[in-house]
This record gives C-alpha cells, sequence and structure tokens, in this order.
C-alpha cells in the first residue's frame, strides 16, 4: 500500500468511526418523547439516557489513549468499535429505562476508546503541511455528527422506530472492523496506566452529576444530593492532588500551564456545555409544546445542524494561516447571540420563521469553532504527546456537555416543566438564557488564545541557535 492509499484509509476509517461514536452523543435527544412513553421514563432517567453516555465517555477517553499508546493503536481501536457495536445491539434490545441506561454507559466506553484514536492516527498519516486542513475537517466532522444526532435520530423514530437508532451502529460497526485491520499499527510513548486517576475522575464527576440530574426531586439541601455534591467535589479535588504527583498521569496538569492549551480546553467546556443543554430541550421543546414528529422537530433544528459542514473545512484551512483565536472567539459568540435571540423571542407558539435566523447563526458559529480547536490543542503540546491532549480536550468537552444537560434541565424543572406547551416554554427561556451566558462567558476565553505570530515575527523573536549557545556560555 502506497503512503497516499494508507493516508486515503485512514482518514476515511477515522472520520467515518468518529462521526458513528460522537453522533450517539445526541441521537436519542428527539426519541426522547417517544422513549419517555414507551418505557415510561422519568425526566432524570431522560437526562440518564443522555448523560449515560456522555459520562463514562468522558471519564475514560484519557485511559483510552493510554491503552493505544501501550498496546497499539489499531488493536484498541478495533477494541472499542467492537465494544461500540455490541452496546448498541443491546441499548436497541432495551426492555426497560434502566436497561438502556446501563447500555448506553457501556456505548460511552466504547466510544471512548475509540475518539481520541482516531486523531492520533489521523495526524500521523496526513503530512505536517496538510495538517490543519485534515484536523479542521476531523473536527467539522464532529461537530457535525454531535448537531446532527437530533435530525438523524427524529428521521429513524419517525421512518421506523426509537430502537432502530441504535441498531443502526451495528451494520456500520461490522463494516468498520475488517476495514481497520488495514491501518498500520502504531505505539505511543506513554505505557504507564493511571487506575488511581481514573477512579477518582470517575468518582467525582459521577456525584455531581448525580447530584445535578437528582436535586430538584430529592430536594437540593436532601442528605443524599449534599453528600453526592460534597463527595464528588472531594473526589476531583483529590484527582487533582493525585496527578500532580503521580509518576505517569493521566492528565498532566503541566499541559495547563501553555495558555492556548487552557484557554482553547476552557473554551470547549462552555461551549459544549451550553450546545449540548440547548439542544436537549429545544428538541423535546418542537415535539412536547407544538407537537411536531421527532422527524419535524430534528429538520427545523437543521439550519443549525447543516451550518458546520459548510463552514468548518474553510474555517479549519484558513485557520493554518490566520491562527485559531478569532474563529474561536467569533464563532461562540455568534453561537451565544443565537442562543440569546431564541430565548428572546421564543414562545409556546412561537412561529419558525422567527427561529431560522438564530439557528443559522448558531450553526456558523459552531463550525467556525469546531474546525481550530483540535490544531490549537495539539500545537501546545509534543508531537509524541498527542495522544493525551487529544483524550484531555474530549474529555473536557463532554464533561461540559454533561454538566450542560445537568444544569440546564435542572433550570428547566425549576421554572417549567410538561404539564402544557405554555409550562414548557417557562421552563425552556431561563434555560437558553443561561446556556446563551455561558457560551459567551467562553468567548472571552478564546481571547486569551496567544494569536499566531507571522514569519518574520517568528524569525526576529527567536534568536539564532549559535548566538543562543554563545549567550548561554
Amino acid at each position: 500500500m502506497t503512503s497516499k492509499q494508507r493516508t486515503v484509509w485512514a482518514f476515511v476509517i477515522s472520520t467515518v468511526a468518529l462521526f458513528m461514536v460522537v453522533l450517539d452523543n445526541l441521537v436519542v435527544s428527539t426519541a426522547l418523547p417517544v422513549i419517555r412513553v414507551d418505557l415510561g421514563a422519568s425526566i432524570e432517567e431522560l437526562e440518564w439516557t443522555v448523560n449515560a453516555y456522555t459520562l463514562t465517555f468522558a471519564v475514560f477517553l484519557l485511559t483510552g489513549a493510554a491503552l493505544g499508546d501501550r498496546f497499539g493503536r489499531k488493536r484498541l481501536l478495533l477494541i472499542g468499535l467492537g465494544i461500540f457495536t455490541a452496546s448498541s445491539a443491546a441499548a436497541a434490545l432495551a426492555p426497560s429505562a434502566e436497561w438502556l441506561i446501563a447500555a448506553r454507559a457501556v456505548q460511552g466506553i466504547g466510544a471512548a476508546i475509540v475518539t481520541p484514536l482516531t486523531l492520533t492516527i489521523l495526524s500521523a498519516a496526513v503530512p505536517a503541511s496538510r495538517r490543519g486542513a485534515a484536523l479542521g475537517v476531523w473536527s467539522g466532522v464532529a461537530g457535525l455528527a454531535v448537531a446532527s444526532g437530533p435530525l438523524v435520530g427524529g428521521a429513524v423514530v419517525d421512518g421506523i422506530s426509537w430502537q432502530w437508532i441504535f441498531w443502526l451502529n451495528v451494520p456500520i460497526g461490522l463494516v468498520l472492523l475488517p476495514l481497520a485491520t488495514r491501518l498500520t499499527e502504531s505505539y505511543g510513548p506513554d505505557k504507564a496506566l493511571d487506575f488511581p486517576g481514573l477512579a477518582l475522575s470517575g468518582a467525582g464527576l459521577l456525584g455531581i452529576v448525580w447530584g445535578l440530574i437528582h436535586g430538584n426531586g430529592d430536594g437540593w439541601t436532601s442528605p443524599g444530593i449534599v453528600a453526592a455534591l460534597a463527595g464528588g467535589t472531594a473526589a476531583l479535588v483529590a484527582f487533582v492532588a493525585w496527578e500532580r504527583r503521580a509518576a505517569a498521569p493521566m492528565l498532566p496538569l503541566r499541559f495547563f500551564r501553555n495558555r492556548a492549551f487552557s484557554a482553547a480546553n476552557a473554551a470547549s467546556l462552555l461551549m459544549y456545555f451550553g450546545m449540548f443543554g440547548s439542544i436537549f430541550l429545544l428538541t423535546q421543546f418542537f415535539q412536547t409544546a407544538q407537537g411536531y414528529s421527532p422527524l419535524e422537530s430534528g429538520l427545523r433544528i437543521l439550519p443549525w445542524t447543516a451550518m458546520p459542514m459548510i463552514v468548518a473545512p474553510i474555517a479549519g484551512a484558513f485557520s493554518d494561516k490566520v491562527g485559531g483565536r478569532p474563529f474561536m472567539a467569533v464563532g461562540l459568540g455568534l453561537q451565544a447571540i443565537g442562543l440569546a435571540w431564541i430565548a428572546a423571542v421564543s414562545t409556546a407558539t412561537v412561529g419558525y420563521e422567527a427561529l431560522v435566523g438564530p439557528f443559522v447563526l448558531s450553526g456558523i458559529g459552531m463550525g467556525m469553532f469546531f474546525a481550530p480547536v483540535a490544531n490549537v490543542v495539539l500545537s501546545a503540546v509534543r508531537p509524541e504527546e498527542e495522544g493525551k491532549a487529544s483524550g484531555a480536550n474530549n474529555a473536557i468537552r463532554e464533561v461540559g456537555g454533561v454538566l450542560g444537560v445537568a444544569v440546564l434541565a435542572s433550570i428547566f424543572i425549576q421554572t417549567g416543566g410538561y404539564e402544557s406547551p405554555e409550562t414548557f416554554n417557562d421552563g425552556l427561556v431561563p434555560a437558553l438564557w443561561v446556556g446563551a451566558i455561558v457560551i459567551g462567558a467562553g468567548a472571552v476565553l478564546a481571547l486569551l488564545i496567544p494569536r499566531k505570530r507571522r514569519p518574520q515575527e517568528a524569525t526576529v523573536s527567536e534568536p539564532e541557535p549559535l548566538v543562543a549557545q554563545a549567550e548561554a556560555a
């Protein structure tokens, strides 16, 4: 196989695998009203249907990258695809909400293994001169998969049944498995596994998310909720303390000394917070408050979801020349304005024409953000550390999604509910305002990313090696 053929195979397999696993973040969102009726699920169980996946996805992402470094990236990609495919079948067969939530949690583990490996495999296969464009496409595919989940889910639920949003993964996974054997095996420098870090981060996130999801129902001052939130916070503090002194940490905290890495990841956290939480509620709004079918609901969000496919590749190519900061900051600003616009005009009977503009604006902003973020993050670390850096970025954005669904749904329950269209809108509007404010804060953080220096600036600011050696002597 020639070098060009290897690059093409790596690109196709990586992007298809990435699209499949990332799609499942929100593919269930348009199916939630149907699942609520079919399985008799509560609002808390609906939240867990989304968050069980994103939570295990976030927790195991860094371990997935480390396993690939140790045992082989191709081998672990095959294992991750196998886990994801099998658990998708289990989710499709779920007879109860509890079964579905458990299957979704296992799906998240498979996705956590696959996602960072697709990035490192693709990055290694593409020439350095085209890396920015390739990573822009990778980020665009990830963003498109997240955003198109509601449309795909709605079409499948309307055309067949909600179970088929999971059955569809099975043939795709079975096709990808033999194709992935054609990839070249590669290993990373990081052979150690950080099991204490995995346990502490998992316990901490689970405690906090559990408290946020069940706080309204059980009471925010109830012993169980207080214990969950306090215990989760304590576990995360212990995680940071452990990572600071661990010989081989799953999340090297020194990465965060780099301003570009810290700012890009903080912006990603806030972006996914606002986006996940908003999509979780908006897809239900069209069905529950306005009476549309799952497919009609997904189609109405299409102006939002289609934009990243158009914008991300273009923004990715230009970000190589001007840097990622302007694209990320402007993109988050547009996304925040779009959500605020929706919140300002939303009523139980609002016409769809009033929502098209903000959806398009949000979609353009989403595409502008997705395109450069991977390149900004990976450019902040050494090449041999890209696996951990990509895992960290993916984990942080999934944590943002988990928290966004939990917090915005909590606001929705506190101020509204499912009793009537008007009640649903009463809960939706304040939740969207919070989402817009959080993403707006992300835009400010993106401005902290250092600007890309012009070549002549880099030449002037970096001393010649002989001069540097002379000065050192």
